[in-house]
């Protein structure tokens, strides 16, 4: 096996965000070389979202391409550090299109936040900047998400248990008052992409998942990317029946073990015979992987 192969094959078995890391590494690694590690990258300035609406217009993919930007060994070390730690958490609960629709719509409102306020906030209030990269938006979108949808979780950090509302309000305080400090602009998406995971946490609570419509739109575009099929696809409708106490919507926007979890917690509580037939079948499902 050729050394491109085994690097193909290495990178398939990799989840989702491992894949979004590995994404930014080798971006980060190229924009140093670019430049000979010192001046002006032309790949970040390629990939950065720009501060006026005028350039944004000629550069429309920077929306996205900002939040995989990094320039600086700090920047990228801490941003994919907590995305690595984060996400473990995400994907043992939550489907794993769900959390990445959190951390790119996080990146997309971060990055239109910015846009808002560096062209509406008068100049004279603002800190000069030419743009904005990194991926601190969507990162902040996840921590958000998790702090309001179960804020009593406890995650351990240097050996100390901290509930996860307290870290997302702490992570918003350092934002604002960031909003004072030299990256004001990059503050500014922070608090963008803390809003989207907020919103998204709030309406899942409520059994709506805001991000559907942004899944079909990216499952849209990667089909442009994959080969045609003869197999037709059959859609079978929803309906509001309850599944170990959730509605259809919410249920399947855990991950397989979460769901078994849910139907064992009904189990212990109200009995195997409490079961539907469509949570027996799904149990019987899980058992047989």
């Amino acid at each position: 096996m050729s050394f491109f192969q085994d690097f193909k094959y290495r990178y398939t078995k990799l989840n989702a965000f491992q894949k979004i890391i590995a994404l930014n590494i080798t971006i980060f690694i190229i924009g140093r070389l670019s430049s000979g590690f010192s001046g002006i990258s032309p790949v970040i300035n390629f990939l950065k979202l720009p501060s006026q609406f005028a350039d944004f217009i000629y550069k429309p993919w920077t929306l996205l391409t900002y939040g995989f930007a990094h320039f600086d060994v700090f920047h990228i070390l801490f941003n994919l550090l907590i995305l690595f730690s984060i996400s473990r958490i995400l994907l043992n609960l939550f489907r794993p299109k769900m959390a990445l629709n959190i951390y790119m719509l996080g990146i997309i409102v971060g990055g239109l936040a910015f846009l808002l306020v560096y062209n509406v906030v008068p100049s004279s209030l603002l800190v000069n900047t030419s743009g904005v990269i990194g991926a601190s938006a969507g990162v902040n979108a996840l921590i958000i998400f998790l702090g309001t949808y179960m804020p009593n979780k406890e995650v351990s950090i240097l050996r100390f248990n901290i509930k996860l509302k307290y870290i997302a309000i702490a992570l918003v305080i350092i934002d604002i008052l960031g909003l004072f400090g030299w990256n004001q602009g990059g503050n500014v998406a922070h608090l963008g992409g803390a809003l989207l995971g907020y919103l998204y946490a709030t309406k899942l609570k409520e059994g709506k998942d805001i991000g559907t419509g942004f899944e079909r739109i990216m499952d849209t575009v990667m089909g442009w990317f994959k080969p045609s099929s003869n197999l037709k696809t059959v859609h079978r409708s929803t309906n509001k029946k309850s599944y170990a106490g959730k509605t259809k919507d919410e249920f399947n926007t855990f991950n397989d073990q979460k769901k078994v979890d849910l139907i064992l917690d009904k189990i212990s509580k109200s009995g195997y015979e409490s079961l539907t037939a469509e949570e027996k079948q799904f149990l019987f499902k899980a058992g047989k992987k």
